[in-house]
């Protein structure tokens, strides 16, 4: 998730023929619901089932499954609203894709470490299973209890969303035979979310914030490297933000802005993108993404994504050519027409925070 932020300012375009039509070229061909290396639908629960039990299975041979398969069966009924008792993922931009596509990434962050650790210290399949439980919950807090159905949309609580996982989780791990591992599960979750700040999040083993820190890792790498990630900061990352009282809020002294619209939200992405790999995945999580590499030859495909974005964006800004983002890939939650539904919540919520008729910058 992303909560930093400051008020963006327009900057002046600047109209260079030769980088438009470098721009009006298509980025490296990718399908929008893939992951980084276009072999998994990371939309798909079987997909992405198959993955995470192949890599699981590979990485720790002998190990049980059986918990592993409930677990990511388990999540697939949550979101798509078959858990009794709640009422299944309705936001647009932390959707069903957005957790499977962090379960992978963090299978194979995990497989990666044990790869290039044959030493030690080891993960071990125990806390493997515990961190990959984790993983495919840790947005669960978004997801609205029966009773919280007069709450127009999970969006809202974006500010508390990750305390909300980490009181999902609690009551998932018992049942499913990791009851002892609550106590590390409740406090990784925090490396996903700014609730907590990372030097408060304490526990009592090395390996314990190994996989903090590659859990926070994949959270982010899933999401910036997504093959549409421009898009959806522009149109549903803002959607959340402004439901979540994060964009725009009013206090005591008037409104304040962090965000003015989808555009805004993308002008300061660069720079959020750069401060996030270099003090957050860099410092605070030791470099943690690096351990993807052994999987994949020294390559870092995610890492490679994340910097065709920022290079693709930084262009768009230059030369204003915000049309060229044109994508519009499915959104995966229980709303038939989430996309529209969640505009005319967005548009309500500036009209509450602005006062009626307050006018709705779109860009």
């Amino acid at each position: 998730m992303r909560l930093a932020g400051a008020v963006g300012r327009g900057v002046d375009c600047v109209h260079n023929t030769e980088t438009e039509a470098r721009l009006s070229v298509a980025r490296p061909y990718r399908r929008s619901d893939f992951d980084v290396t276009d072999t998994v639908q990371v939309s798909s629960p079987p997909a992405v089932r198959a993955a995470v039990l192949q890599l699981y299975a590979d990485t720790w041979p002998g190990a049980p499954l059986a918990t592993l398969k409930s677990a990511l069966a388990d999540f697939e009924r949550l979101f798509t609203g078959q858990m009794p008792g709640y009422l299944g993922v309705d936001t647009v931009y932390h959707d069903l894709q957005h957790s499977q596509d962090v379960v992978l990434a963090m299978a194979r962050l995990m497989a990666g470490y044990e790869k290039g650790h044959p030493d030690g210290p080891h993960i071990g399949a125990e806390r493997a299973l515990m961190a990959l439980v984790t993983a495919l919950f840790h947005d669960a807090g978004y997801i609205r209890e029966v009773a919280e159905s007069g709450i127009p949309n999970g969006a809202v609580f974006t500010r508390q969303h990750v305390t909300r996982s980490a009181k999902y989780i609690a009551k998932y791990l018992p049942a499913a035979g990791l009851g002892d591992w609550v106590p590390v599960a409740t406090r990784i979750v925090h490396f996903t979310g700014y609730e907590m700040p990372l030097g408060m999040i304490r526990v009592g083993d090395s390996r314990d914030r190994l996989v903090g820190h590659l859990l926070g890792t994949a959270d982010m790498l899933a999401q910036m490297a997504d093959r549409c990630y421009l898009e959806k900061c522009r149109d549903r990352l803002y959607a959340e933000f402004v439901l979540g009282d994060v964009a725009a809020h009013r206090g005591t002294d008037g409104v304040k802005v962090l965000y003015g619209s989808g555009i805004d939200l993308l002008r300061q992405t660069p720079q959020f993108v750069a401060k996030t790999i270099d003090d957050r995945l860099g410092v605070a999580f030791n470099h943690a993404y690096r351990h993807v590499e052994p999987l994949f030859g020294g390559d870092n495909p995610y890492m490679d994504a994340i910097r065709q974005n920022v290079d693709y964006l930084r262009g768009l800004a230059r030369n204003c050519r915000w049309p060229l983002l044109r994508r519009n890939p499915p959104v995966f939650t229980v709303e038939l027409n989430a996309m529209l539904g969640v505009r005319s919540l967005l548009v309500e919520h500036l009209k509450e925070v602005w006062g009626v008729p307050a006018p709705v910058n779109a860009g």
